[in-house]
């Protein structure tokens, strides 16, 4: 697998974003997750955006970040916020959601980020399972479902 950095409007990007955005609808029953972007957030230096592709160059999987601090929706001077983390079904399980996180998390720390956090939910137990085993703690709610039951919100320092 390679992973290449892109933008956020990157023609692969899209499909994967579609991609998880359609999970995601089918999870929680609604439209996908509706927290407003742009692909200017995903500019170094203040983000990234990254894709792997397989043997057949075929994007795989995706995870970003961007740069966040103190605002009115929680989060603190120096986040890196965590957005759009993807691995398609087909390719599960051979640790490329790993390889993506500790990729973004080296770019955070390079930009002088100091805390990385993400929002993800509770039907999503892969994903909390990767990141807390990836050393993520729960943290006070931040972002745009920070007022959602089912929202779950953790932070790692960098």
């Amino acid at each position: 697998m390679r992973i290449r950095r892109v933008s956020f409007d990157h023609p692969d990007a899209v499909k994967l974003n579609d991609q998880v955005q359609a999970e995601y609808a089918v999870r929680y029953g609604d439209d996908g997750d509706a927290t407003p972007m742009a692909s200017s957030d995903f500019d170094p230096p203040n983000g990234i955006y990254l894709i792997a592709y397989d043997e057949h160059d075929t994007p795989v999987a995706s995870g970003g970040w961007r740069a966040q601090d103190v605002n009115d929706e929680g989060n603190l001077d120096g986040d890196a916020e965590l957005k759009r983390m993807f691995v398609v079904e087909q390719v599960r399980g051979r640790g490329l959601a790993r390889r993506i996180l500790a990729a973004l998390e080296e770019d955070a720390r390079a930009a002088g980020r100091v805390r990385m956090v993400l929002e993800t939910g509770l039907k999503q137990p892969e994903a909390i399972a990767l990141y807390t085993s990836s050393g993520y703690e729960p943290c006070a709610k931040f972002g745009y479902y920070r007022h959602h039951e089912a929202s779950r919100c953790f932070a790692k320092s960098l």
